[in-house]
């Protein structure tokens, strides 16, 4: 079977190694924090302002001023800090973040990720801070479904919509397979509830085994 959200973010939860400093985009992103073990010693960073930001709130412990970069009511760990957008953005673009995770239209075989807008012209476009994490950041994790709504694949030989950035991706994790993003090509690391050949017949993508 494939994999549900809370999977993913369990599975990309696992790969972020220990003591690392991470921003987690808008949408399936912010899931991971709710998956990071005990003891892993990750630093959460919001582009909002806020330093080891914690997983999500009980019902009756919401604090409506204590959100993420997308309203989403989160919780404080001991030695937290706040700061401006202006510092917040300045440690995404001074290199300071070890990985971020974020959620993407596309992702080319280069490793280029498109997720701010699709070119459609009645879509909406949500840049934020996505262009600054994918080349501030040392790392930068993709987690996404494989294919879209109307089946067609997500992972390709190169993005047609607009680029957030390039060259800048290091994996990519979907509800069906791991892809890890080499100078040698794309690399299948697992796959769930489907096959190596399976995946090679429905991708354009060249890909290899590890």
């Amino acid at each position: 079977m494939t994999l549900s959200k809370g999977e993913m973010a369990a599975i990309v939860a696992q790969d972020i190694p220990h003591g690392a400093y991470v921003n987690l985009g808008i949408g399936q992103p912010t899931l991971v924090a709710d998956h990071l073990p005990d003891g892993s010693g990750v630093v959460l960073h919001t582009e909002n302002g806020l330093l080891n930001m914690g997983p999500r709130p009980a019902d009756d412990e919401v604090d409506p001023d204590l959100t993420n970069a997308g309203k989403q009511p989160v919780t404080e760990l001991p030695g937290s800090s706040y700061f401006d957008s202006a510092t917040s953005f300045a440690m995404m673009r001074g290199g300071h973040l070890d990985v971020c995770v974020l959620g993407a239209f596309q992702v080319s075989a280069g490793g280029d990720i498109a997720n701010w807008h699709t070119g459609e012209p009645d879509a909406i476009p949500a840049v934020g801070g996505a262009m600054d994490l994918a080349i501030g950041a040392k790392s930068v994790f993709v987690m996404m479904t494989l294919f879209a709504k109307d089946g067609s694949p997500k992972l390709v030989p190169s993005c047609t919509y607009p680029l957030t950035g390039v060259g800048c991706v290091d994996r990519v994790y979907t509800d069906v397979a791991t892809f890890e993003i080499t100078p040698d090509g794309v690399v299948v690391l697992d796959t769930f509830g489907t096959s190596y050949d399976e995946l090679a017949e429905r991708l354009e993508v060249p890909l290899s085994q590890r």
